[in-house]
């Protein structure tokens, strides 16, 4: 088989993945609207961009979703530490979206307590501690993750291989 027939993807840039998530949020917030409503269209538009922005997957590298937290990419040190980049941790379907999710409600939370323990606590703490805005929300945490696990998908899919090994 001659060389110039095979063809061998290679994944993404970060600049890339960016792109493709800018492009994709407004027909991916339109198609939940139509097929739903458009309060579910804007929630899981706005999911898919902070999604791939900012929860990207590549979260266990140097990328530039890391960058995009600023002062506070230092929170997602031991996540970078545990998880081996492109693992089906950070990067399967579905668990990799649950485990960065995961991962950062632990660690606001635990910002939270030490906040109440230094005497910080206000009524936004309180009342996220005691989980109102979930218990009040069903259907938005429902298209939140969707709009994340989409995000997630168009990542893997640029990448060539959306079942990592």
């Amino acid at each position: 088989v001659p060389v110039s027939i095979i063809s061998v993807k290679k994944m993404a840039s970060g600049q890339e993945h960016d792109k493709t998530t800018k492009q994709w949020a407004v027909p991916f917030a339109c198609l939940v609207a139509l097929l739903v409503d458009t309060r579910s269209g804007v929630i899981s538009g706005v999911a898919f961009l902070i999604g791939g922005l900012w929860l990207s997957p590549d979260l266990d590298t140097h990328s530039i979703a890391l960058k995009r937290w600023g002062i506070f990419k230092s929170l997602w040190w031991p996540y970078r530490k545990i998880i081996p980049h492109r693992s089906i941790f950070s990067h399967a379907p579905f668990l990799g979206t649950i485990i960065r999710v995961s991962y950062l409600i632990l660690i606001s939370t635990l910002i939270i307590y030490l906040l109440i323990l230094l005497g910080l606590n206000n009524t936004f703490t309180t009342h996220f501690l005691q989980a109102k805005v979930i218990e009040n929300n069903h259907k938005d945490y429902l298209f939140i993750f969707l709009g994340l696990e989409a995000s997630t998908w168009l990542h893997l899919i640029k990448d060539g291989d959306p079942f990592p090994k």
